[in-house]
């Protein structure tokens, strides 16, 4: 079984919540961790944009990234929003059996 960080950025924390809350309760991800107050500059319809917004951190399984992608995308207010997948290497491995465990078989 391989595991994934999915890292999503969002609009206000009220937002990642909503969505952290949805990939859950969806068993589509076992855990979220939110972090509020990230600072981000960027590149958006051609000019530089600064804004405020909010880390979301999920793990879960790596077959469910397609559908985590499409999830996030649908229930996301932005446009394009980030939705990255970072592979896990290694891990607790009681940890990973938990992983595995909540998410949808």
């Amino acid at each position: 079984m391989n595991f994934s960080l999915i890292y999503v950025t969002a609009g206000s924390m009220d937002e990642a919540r909503r969505i952290g809350k949805t990939l859950v309760e969806e068993r589509l991800v076992a855990c979220v961790n939110l972090i509020p107050g990230m600072s981000s500059i960027y590149w958006w319809n051609g000019a530089l944009q600064e804004d405020q917004e909010a880390i979301l951190i999920a793990k879960t399984r790596s077959d469910l990234v397609p559908a985590i992608v499409e999830r996030v995308k649908a229930t996301h207010s932005y446009d394009c929003p980030c939705v990255l997948a970072l592979p896990i290497d290694a891990g607790n491995p009681g940890f990973l059996e938990w992983i595995q465990k909540e998410t949808v078989p």
